[in-house]
């Protein structure tokens, strides 16, 4: 259990690394939790700061979900020996898991972080790359549907599990009961966007909508 509890510990500082604050740094400073919707995400990066810098947000996000997922998992790390009873598959999603989480709750900037989208992608570019397109198709289609971001990262999430119940269980099924949770945990993430779509007061792109006529401006979810 110890090379499990360090190694949880490792991804989810990694997760911590939050790449809206260490983009702003660079340009002085910059802290898009006090501008636009207040999430540390992509979407809010960009509509506050430009393209280059959402890149830059969403590279380090990605980056770090895939850092946990595929690096942390085999380190040797001294004094903390490999416990032959812990499933290296489990060992794995956990430290994904974790990374997820340290994005939510970074402990560097007062446990408040983003939504968990981006670096949740990064995560599958180690566990199951080709689910990515999975993930994209829908969140696409629900975006240019309703123009409202939060609702299509839910999908996207929630596309994850379905998708694996109809084609790969029973033999993925770790994979499917960690898409099932993280998707849980999207939601959860997203429960102020649920009750402004119950109210009719959420935001949406119209810009990206296949049949608006008007753009207004978008909220950030990611």
């Amino acid at each position: 259990m110890l090379e499990l509890g360090v190694k949880f510990l490792i991804s989810y500082f990694l997760g911590s690394l939050m790449g809206a604050m260490i983009v702003g740094k660079l340009r002085g400073g910059v802290d898009i939790r006090t501008m636009g919707s207040g999430n540390a995400g992509g979407t809010n990066a960009l509509r506050t700061q430009g393209f280059m810098f959402a890149l830059g947000v969403v590279i380090v996000d990605v980056g770090k979900g895939a850092l946990a997922t595929g690096l942390v998992p085999g380190l040797d790390i001294p004094f903390v020996g490999t416990d032959p009873e812990i499933s290296r598959t489990w060992l794995t999603l956990c430290c994904a898991a974790a990374a997820v989480a340290g994005h939510v709750w970074p402990i560097y900037h007062g446990f408040k972080g983003g939504k968990g989208g981006a670096t949740l992608i990064g995560t599958l570019f180690i566990l199951a790359p080709t689910l990515i397109i999975v993930v994209l198709l829908a969140f696409a289609s629900v975006l240019i549907v309703t123009g409202y971001v939060g609702l299509a990262t839910m999908t996207a999430a929630t596309s994850l599990p379905v998708w694996l119940a109809i084609t790969r269980l029973p033999a993925d099924q770790p994979l499917f009961i960690f898409s099932a949770v993280m998707a849980l945990f999207i939601i959860y993430c997203h429960r102020s966007n649920i009750e402004r779509l119950r109210n009719g007061t959420e935001n949406r792109i119209t810009k990206v909508m296949l049949f608006a006529k008007t753009a207004t401006k978008g909220d950030d979810d990611t």
